[in-house]
């Protein structure tokens, strides 16, 4: 499936929700200003999403190993396809209508 196809589906609850996001993963950290961003980004955008903290040591030398090309934190995947940290996520969500730059349009 295409990640940025417009296309939605109603979920169980009847609530309609965009198809291309089948799964959003979100790899965080504690004390984190753009992860703290990025989790009210997806709020505004009624995105459901699994955070994974990464805390330890040993966790982040993992994330370095699994995504050598991730600049930081945050740092998101869409259907396990890399988007990036929160400016990347920010545009497709723009992009795609989910959320507004304008202020006033902000909830």
């Amino acid at each position: 499936m295409d990640l940025l196809q417009n296309t939605w589906q109603s979920d169980i609850l009847g609530v309609e929700r965009p198809s291309f996001f089948m799964k959003i993963v979100a790899y965080t950290t504690q004390g984190c200003f753009y992860c703290d961003q990025l989790k009210e980004l997806f709020k505004r955008a009624n995105l459901e999403y699994e955070s994974v903290p990464v805390i330890t040591e040993e966790e982040r030398a993992e994330f370095r190993k699994k995504f050598p090309r991730a600049g930081g934190y945050p740092y998101v995947l869409v259907d396990d396809k890399h988007v990036g940290g929160l400016v990347e996520t920010a545009k497709m969500l723009l992009e795609k209508g989910l959320v507004s730059s304008k202020k006033s349009e902000r909830s």
